[in-house]
C-alpha cells in the first residue's frame, strides 16, 4: 500500500473484516458510525463481495473493543484529523448487552466486595 496523503479535515478510518480483509475509507468527523456502516454498505467493496451482508443496519464498527452506537460521530471519539484510524466492521442485528461490564466498573468505585471493616491483618 503506497501512503496516501489524508486531506487535513478528514479522517483515514482503515475498516477490517472478521476475515482480515481491509479497505480505507474518508470521513468527516461529523459522521457517525451509523452513517459510516450505510456509506460502506452502500459502497461496498469488490473485494469483499463474498461476504456482504444484506442491509446496512446489521453492520457495527469495533473501536478500543468496544462496540459504537449508531449516533456517535468520529469526532466524539477523538479521533485525529489527518490521520488514519483502525475500527473492525461486523455483521450483527443487536449489540451486546453492557450489564456485565458495568457491573464490574460499578464494583471498582467505593469499596471493596471482597473485605469488609471485619477484615484483619495479622
Amino acid at each position: 500500500m503506497g501512503s496516501r496523503t489524508i486531506p487535513a479535515d478528514q479522517i483515514n478510518l482503515r475498516l477490517i473484516l472478521v476475515s482480515g480483509k481491509t479497505k480505507e475509507f474518508l470521513f468527516s468527523p461529523s459522521e457517525s458510525a451509523g452513517d459510516i456502516a450505510q456509506f460502506v454498505f452502500d459502497n461496498w467493496p469488490h473485494e469483499w463481495a463474498d461476504e456482504g451482508v444484506s442491509k446496512a443496519e446489521i453492520l457495527r464498527l469495533i473501536y478500543h473493543g468496544r462496540f459504537l452506537h449508531g449516533n456517535v460521530t468520529l469526532g466524539a471519539l477523538g479521533l485525529p484529523t489527518g490521520k488514519t484510524c483502525v475500527m473492525h466492521l461486523v455483521p450483527r442485528e443487536n449489540l451486546p448487552e453492557p450489564n456485565s461490564q458495568d457491573q464490574r466498573q460499578k464494583s471498582k468505585g467505593g469499596t471493596s466486595s471482597c473485605c469488609s471493616a471485619s477484615c484483619s491483618i495479622l
